[in-house]
């Protein structure tokens, strides 16, 4: 029996209105294993009477409702009695929208503030009580001035009076602040009880379900079609591999490039792992002599994705020719990439990221993507691989991108500058494991920085290179924070480094914390 998609399980839409942490709220929804999806406000309308949820979120976003051209909600989701949830934006575009008013000249709040509970609410069940007071995250210019028909206040503060709405008969509720992001701490109950219990969601999305989902989806795309799958060693591909060889088996072929911009090792252990652990047909292609001479002098950062990226299309279409032909191409496509890829302010986009492939493939190669990870996020990939029986070791690793240590190393790559970078690498990770702090880190890696300079070493005056080392905790892959290392930690560290490594002569810690965006150096 064949088994149901993501479609046939409960659903909620978030409309996305240019928010930097709408996926937040996703990843919010999902931990509460119910299905949801993002979509710009401009395909909302379509998109909600495709997917019919149960309910709808209203995200946050930089505009003004008080702008001629701002982005306002479908009025079919107003009409079509499904519950609905404005978050910050999200609240004061249904307050327009529905009769309130909306004033801007008001103090801005952006940062910690204080919500004080003014009346009861099915939102607030279990979470928090009236006449008591809660930490929140605002971020808002405008403020809602006047309730619409049928609302009640149900929170306030002093920068936003009118901070927390509701409309119990028609199941509307709008916060000023954001429910989605760790400095409001009570946020992800307040979610949970729109999802679940005014919007009705069973929480019956798993991995199981969605293993076996995948499954079945992957088998009636491909039929009898050959699949080459592009392996990187990261975690991603990994779990795409073995999920699309359980669905079709020996139909699968695993193309892995050694592009000479992978960290120490990991070739060896790519291939040990899915040629000796699960028998899957592996093509191993040496191809660093072709990508270290496209990068040969290059380098700008995206110069250096967009030369990987089209060596990559260029290495699989070779290969697929030596295999006789291929139908598709399996990826590690992510939800954030799928969002990012159809973003509120371009509109879909060729690609999301230069060394990736969501908008579709070169029509010279004649293949079809298959992306059946398109609508999880990292988190869930690991959860994914689990269930699929991959080794914890590698379901753990920390993150790793695509173009490999080029965007480790700024400025031109060569031979030396990678060796160097490597073995930097290996050493702050091997410190990092005997500490036993790796599992507290997202994401620990070295970067040899583009300069050199003078020390003494013993007796003798150097001119070396400069490693730079980056740690950060994340919750989200989003937002990151440095990891607080005990100096003695960041001292042993930069020892072995400089004693192991000929050509390196000193050693930083970077202290940065990272907004909403890439945690990688660049």
């Amino acid at each position: 029996m064949a088994q149901q998609d993501s479609h046939s399980h409960d659903k909620i839409l978030i409309v996305d209105f240019g928010s930097q942490v709408t996926q937040l709220i996703a990843r919010r929804v999902r931990e509460d294993k119910v299905y949801c999806e993002i979509v710009p406000f401009q395909k909302a309308e379509s998109a909600f009477r495709a997917m019919k949820p149960r309910g709808v979120i209203l995200s946050g976003g930089p505009a003004s409702v008080l702008d001629d051209a701002a982005p306002l909600a479908p009025t079919a989701i107003y009409a079509a009695g499904v519950p609905v949830l404005g978050i910050c934006y999200g609240e004061q575009v249904m307050a327009a929208q529905l009769g309130g008013r909306v004033e801007g000249g008001h103090h801005r709040e952006f940062g910690r503030a204080e919500i004080e509970v003014v009346d009861s609410s099915p939102l607030l069940d279990g979470v928090w009580q009236v006449g008591q007071k809660y930490p929140v995250w605002m971020s808002h210019g405008d403020r809602v001035t006047a309730l619409p028909k049928g609302f009640k206040v149900i929170g306030t503060s002093p920068n936003a009076p009118i901070a927390m709405i509701g409309d119990d008969r028609r199941k509307f509720y709008a916060t000023q602040f954001h429910l989605e992001v760790v400095h409001t701490p009570h946020g992800a109950a307040i979610l949970r009880n729109f999802v679940r219990k005014i919007a009705g969601c069973t929480g019956d999305w798993t991995m199981r379900a969605f293993k076996l989902e995948a499954m079945d989806k992957i088998r009636r795309q491909v039929g009898k079609g050959r699949v080459i799958c592009g392996l990187s060693g990261g975690v991603d591909s990994a779990v795409t591999a073995v999920l699309v060889h359980e669905a079709i088996g020996e139909q699968l072929t695993c193309v892995f490039v050694d592009h000479g911009l992978l960290r120490l090792g990991e070739a060896q252990n790519v291939v040990a792992l899915f040629r000796g652990h699960y028998n899957i047909p592996l093509v191993h292609v040496d191809a660093a002599e072709l990508f270290l001479k496209a990068l040969d002098g290059v380098d700008e950062p995206e110069a250096k994705r967009k030369t990987i990226g089209k060596l990559f299309i260029d290495v699989f279409e070779a290969e697929a020719r030596k295999l006789g032909g291929a139908d598709f191409l399996a990826q590690g496509t992510l939800y954030p990439d799928v969002i990012e890829s159809v973003s509120f302010a371009g509109g879909p986009s060729a690609t999301i990221k230069s060394h990736h492939n969501v908008g579709g493939l070169p029509a010279r190669m004649n293949m079809e993507l298959v992306e059946p990870l398109r609508e999880l996020f990292k988190d869930e990939v690991r959860a994914l691989g689990r269930e699929l029986g991959l080794p914890e070791a590698f379901v753990g690793r920390h993150p790793f991108p695509g173009p490999g240590l080029a965007i480790r190393c700024p400025g031109c790559i060569t031979r030396e500058k990678l060796d160097i970078l490597r073995l930097a690498d290996n050493i702050f990770i091997e410190e990092i494991r005997r500490a036993g702090l790796y599992d507290n880190i997202w994401q620990a890696f070295a970067v040899l920085l583009p300069v050199r300079t003078v020390g003494v070493m013993g007796d003798y005056r150097t001119y070396d290179y400069v490693v730079g080392l980056r740690a950060v905790t994340s919750t989200d892959g989003m937002t990151a924070d440095f990891y607080p290392f005990d100096m003695g930690f960041i001292g042993a560290v930069a020892t072995r480094i400089i004693n192991e490594i000929k050509g390196v002569n000193r050693v930083v810690y970077d202290v940065t914390s990272k907004p909403p965006g890439t945690i990688e150096w660049e």
